[in-house]
């Protein structure tokens, strides 16, 4: 592959789809690629940037139609729908769910995954330049530094609506909920700095965001599924479980902050920006069963730590390293694969 990002797999299929940061989108079918031409070709609509280009994919559940985040040649984020049908995109169906301008070249997230509750969510880092100095993760009237939730189905003249039991969005149920001047309904949660990777445990529908850190520390963020929307993971007056050394003299930590389950050094051992991975829910490998695999993009090292009553311990190596890590992927089964940005997909399986 040329730049491999992110994969999905079809609801409906076997065929996972790759995403190559250069704008295009491949099928594969019994770890082969099996039609030279791409099944989506944004190429001449991505930009060329580092962090930015197509950067994600996610099916609807029933498998209907697909969608993308991107980064177009402005440098700005939109997420893109396409009907999807017989393994292709229909012809004529492109429609933008949202756009959000980006102020600077990095940091724009783009994991774009449906939850189990059906709703889509989306990962936008805090608009980039270093330090977050727009203060845009803690601010709720932007979608910079959030994970947003959404029904990305047109309502009326409405491209996409927001759920009620978002935290800001209004709820005809609880017409006494308080919502914040400003602050935007298809906030799901805030705080972040540039959550590239992100998962929902399949069986437990549990949350796991990796962060990339400034220059200090790189944090894996939990959530329960039954925790409700409105948490602030921290940033930019937290990096890891400290107050960011580069807020102004007398910050301090937000009260509401939900702090990450794991956190490790930027620079320990070579590494520098964590890449999320998933909670392992195959049958392939009972040992690693419940356990969350990630890695980070500079050291490659495959790792993994479990959870229990909301607590890790420290991470164990798997013993495998992939150079480049850019993401994982699940398939139907649960099982795992490691992608790497040099062009290859690593499907991870039990020693012999």
């Amino acid at each position: 592959f040329v730049l491999p990002v992110a994969m999905a797999q079809h609801p409906n299929s076997d065929d996972l789809y790759i995403v190559e940061k250069t704008g295009t989108v491949r099928a594969v079918r019994g770890g082969l690629i099996y039609d030279p031409l791409p099944v989506l070709d944004l190429s001449s609509e991505v930009s060329g940037g580092l962090e930015q280009g197509l950067l994600g994919l996610a099916f609807s559940p029933d498998g209907k139609f697909l969608y993308v985040n991107l980064t177009d040649t402005a440098g700005d984020t939109r997420i893109l729908e396409f009907g999807f049908s017989n393994g292709a995109v229909v012809a004529g169906s492109r429609r933008q769910v949202l756009r959000v301008d980006q102020p600077f070249a990095n940091h724009n997230g783009g994991t774009v995954m449906f939850g189990p509750d059906g709703y889509l969510y989306i990962g936008l880092g805090d608009g980039g330049s270093g330090g977050d100095p727009q203060y845009n993760g803690q601010s709720l009237d932007t979608r910079l530094g959030k994970i947003l939730r959404i029904d990305p189905r047109p309502s009326g003249d409405a491209p996409f609506t927001a759920p009620p039991t978002n935290p800001f969005a209004p709820d005809p149920a609880n017409p006494d909920k308080v919502i914040p001047d400003g602050a935007l309904p298809e906030i799901w949660s805030y705080g972040l700095r540039n959550p590239w990777k992100f998962s929902f445990d399949r069986q437990t529908g549990d949350l796991w965001i990796a962060d990339v850190g400034q220059s200090s520390w790189e944090e894996i963020n939990f959530t329960r599924a039954s925790t409700p929307g409105g948490v602030n993971y921290g940033w930019n007056h937290m990096e890891g479980l400290v107050l960011y050394s580069g807020r102004p003299r007398g910050a301090v930590e937000p009260a509401n902050h939900h702090p990450p389950i794991h956190v490790y050094r930027n620079g320990e051992d070579g590494a520098c920006s964590a890449t999320g991975g998933y909670v392992y829910r195959g049958q392939a490998i009972s040992a690693l069963k419940g356990a969350y695999v990630f890695s980070d993009w500079c050291d490659g090292r495959l790792r993994y730590i479990r959870q229990e009553n909301g607590q890790a311990g420290p991470p164990t190596e798997l013993g495998v390293t992939v150079p480049s890590i850019s993401s994982f992927g699940e398939d139907h089964d649960g099982e795992l694969y490691a992608i790497s940005l040099g062009g290859s997909v690593y499907k991870i399986v039990p020693l012999l």
